[in-house]
């Protein structure tokens, strides 16, 4: 896997101050993406071990509230795999940070084993994170209000939730504050 960019300290993609993760590879390719160049699987540098002690170290600051998976897409085949023992490793050293990872799969999709994407890990990894935005970019929905999401039609899930009642269920609004 490859990644294109990490900032340090986001708060534009999950709430608090956040460290993101962007990971490189999309067959999506919603018109209007704002980082088409994340489509190509081979854009940027490969993500390896450094660049996980360097997430672990960014990590590891109070102010930090917890890590975001977005792209590209994260939920490409070739992306869980790699992704899924690094959140593992992460679930295990930093139990007070939350995870958002952001899908352009609707949760049904991502679910739906035979289904691009879905592969042996996508479960487990999604077990692993605490929300979920999911959905296509569609510029016809596009609205800057919108906090955590650029299109209408994206959801934010409560992950544990929708996997626990086998549903999407959504994060209700008046939690987007803080």
């Amino acid at each position: 896997m490859h990644y294109c960019g990490i900032k340090d300290c986001d708060i534009a993609d999950g709430p608090g101050v956040r460290v993101t993760l962007f990971v490189s590879g999309c067959r999506n390719r919603c018109p209007g993406c704002f980082q088409p160049e994340t489509w190509d699987f081979a854009y940027g540098e490969p993500f390896d071990g450094a660049v996980e002690e360097r997430l672990f170290s960014l990590l590891d600051r109070p102010f930090i509230r917890g890590l975001t998976i977005l792209g590209g897409e994260p939920m490409e085949p070739e992306n869980q795999r790699v992704l899924y023992p690094f959140l593992e490793r992460f679930r295990g050293r930093m139990t007070q940070k939350d995870l958002w990872i952001y899908s352009g799969y609707p949760l049904e999709q991502l679910l739906q084993e035979g289904r691009h994407p879905h592969t042996e890990v996508t479960v487990p990894l999604l077990s692993l994170g605490d929300y979920l935005v999911d959905g296509p970019f569609v510029a016809a929905e596009k609205d800057p209000l919108l906090r955590f999401r650029g299109s209408r039609n994206q959801r934010i899930l409560d992950l544990r939730a929708s996997l626990r009642e086998g549903r999407p269920v959504r994060w209700a609004e008046e939690n987007l504050r803080g």
